[in-house]
């Protein structure tokens, strides 16, 4: 008999399938599971920029260094004359990229801001955080 009650446990365990996040754009995403057990967690990033003639605009109002904030937060600096051609990618080296954990959720939005360093806000605006996703913001006079 004891052997017939470990070979059900064993088969009843064996079939089980394998729980965990089964959603591709979590940041815990895994591979192995079958089932989703509602653990998936999520990240998404923004990534703000500004072009040359901007930059320009920004050293001809005496502007050196720029501070950005998320959500009422610091989330990085730059240099005025630190400019890009494009969008740089999330994570660029010399970029000002911001990576939000959005717990269950696969979208949050937070206001932004970025202000010079006299304390004067240049911008303001809404981030849009998408699960997995990079999301560039150009900043413009």
């Amino acid at each position: 008999m004891g052997a017939a009650v470990l070979s059900s446990i064993f088969m009843m365990t064996s079939c089980s399938k394998e729980q965990g996040c089964t959603d591709q754009n979590a940041a815990n995403y895994d591979v192995l599971a079958e089932e989703n057990d509602g653990s998936c967690q999520y990240e998404g990033e923004i990534v703000f920029w500004y072009n040359s003639a901007t930059s320009a605009e920004l050293l001809s109002y005496d502007v050196v260094s720029l501070t950005y904030y998320v959500n009422g937060q610091v989330v990085g600096s730059s240099s005025a004359d630190v400019y890009w051609s494009g969008a740089p990618d999330c994570g660029q080296n010399g970029s000002v990229t911001v990576t939000q954990n959005l717990g269950n959720t696969t979208n949050l939005v937070y206001d932004y801001s970025v202000v010079d360093d006299t304390g004067y806000e240049i911008w303001s605006g809404v981030a849009n955080f998408t699960a997995n996703t990079c999301t560039s913001i150009e900043l413009t006079p």
